[in-house]
């Protein structure tokens, strides 16, 4: 038997990159690893060995003592960006007899766990240079697990284990699951990026689906105290928690926005607020995004939601700032936002009744097709570019960890 528990990792769209696949695959071993470091120093403080993590032939292994119960690996690597699927599995050297018997004795210990009755062998020769074909390595597989299981019986249409065998150069492997992982490319493949987080249901679920795509991201909350209350930074906070859970640790950066929306309250048209007041936010990000060597900035915004997120007000706000606009939920039914915060674990949190800054001073009638040349006439009435250096400047910066 083996003297470690083995994993394979599969890579999903990593694997259609090319020739860039190795890139990709390192940066997936590299979030693994640090995905698994606490685990792995409390392993080798308590002398059971460590958790070792490298690829090989196309696929991700991991190798973990057996000491560690295997739901240590499969729940936190299931949830890295890049992971497809992982499959527990035991290793055999490439020899049909050396396969067969080791898949007898997993499928004995299959039958005393779980009291399988019928099997079917999927058999993949990964190794063409193998001398028997994948169909004939089922077949003889099969033949020996029958010999060796009295008790079992073939089903080739509704098996209670699919008995895979991926046959190798160097070794082969034996699994009958697959737990399926997030997808998408691994962190940090795809730059850097900054989010305009609220406390709603949306920012989180863009932050999300753009940390999938492999994008580091940084966040940006903004706050109206006192009229936006302390308990409402901390639910945001909680927020960006839960997507760390994903990603790693977050960078969070709180900055005031009431001076800026009194002055637009006392020095321009009520109707104008929210659209004014996002610009501003557009701005203070660029700025943010700037010095901390952001790409782009990520808004939650979903066409025609609210007055702000009109096509009209979308181009005026735009307008505000000259690095790329994601808005990765622009084209999506709010229910079909809802059911994602569902899935990735932030709707409860999302809609506790907390204030944010975008409900103080809203207009009784905001405007929803914004012309850009009077929202310049009316920005002209204020000093934005100290409103901007001041805000960025008082910024507070939190760093966020998974729970």
């Amino acid at each position: 038997m083996n003297e470690q528990n083995i994993f394979i990792v599969r890579t999903g769209e990593v694997a259609l990159k090319g020739m860039n696949k190795p890139y990709f695959e390192r940066k997936l071993v590299e979030r693994i690893r640090t995905k698994l470091a606490s685990v792995s120093e409390a392993l080798e403080q308590q002398g059971e060995g460590k958790i070792e993590v490298y690829r090989k032939e196309g696929l991700v292994f991991i190798r973990s003592p057996k000491s560690l119960p295997e739901e240590q690996i499969l729940k936190p690597v299931s949830r890295i960006f890049g992971v497809s699927s992982i499959s527990p599995a035991v290793e055999a050297p490439s020899d049909l007899d050396e396969i067969g018997n080791e898949a007898v004795r997993f499928m004995l210990k299959q039958i005393e766990e779980k009291g399988v009755k019928t099997f079917k062998v999927e058999a993949k020769r990964a190794d063409k240079a193998f001398p028997v074909k994948s169909p004939d390595i089922a077949r003889i597989i099969g033949a020996k697990v029958l010999i060796g299981c009295k008790v079992l019986k073939v089903d080739v249409h509704n098996p209670d284990v699919r008995l895979h065998v991926d046959v190798r150069k160097d070794e082969s492997f034996i699994y009958d699951s697959k737990v399926s992982g997030m997808g998408g490319l691994p962190l940090g493949t795809n730059g850097k990026g900054l989010v305009l987080f609220s406390g709603g249901i949306d920012s989180p679920v863009a932050s999300w689906m753009m940390a999938k795509r492999g994008m580091q991201i940084e966040v940006v909350h903004y706050h109206s105290y006192p009229y936006t209350s302390k308990r409402a930074q901390e639910k945001v906070q909680r927020l960006v928690q839960i997507i760390a859970g994903y990603t790693g640790r977050i960078r969070m950066h709180v900055i005031n926005l009431l001076p800026i929306q009194e002055e637009i309250v006392a020095n321009c048209p009520e109707e104008e607020t929210t659209i004014l007041v996002r610009r501003f936010m557009m701005k203070i990000a660029e700025e943010v995004a700037r010095r901390n060597r952001c790409q782009m900035l990520i808004t939650g915004e979903d066409l025609g939601q609210v007055a702000s997120q009109t096509a009209d007000a979308l181009v005026v706000t735009d307008a505000a700032v000259s690095c790329p606009v994601m808005r990765p939920l622009i084209g999506m039914d709010k229910v079909d936002i809802m059911d994602m915060a569902r899935e990735i674990g932030t709707y409860e949190t999302s809609i506790e009744p907390y204030e944010d800054c975008c409900t103080v001073f809203l207009p009784k009638h905001p405007v929803t097709k914004p012309k850009l040349e009077q929202i310049l006439t009316s920005e002209s009435k204020l000093d934005c570019e100290t409103l901007i250096r001041d805000a960025v400047n008082s910024e507070e910066v939190i760093t966020v960890n998974p729970e």
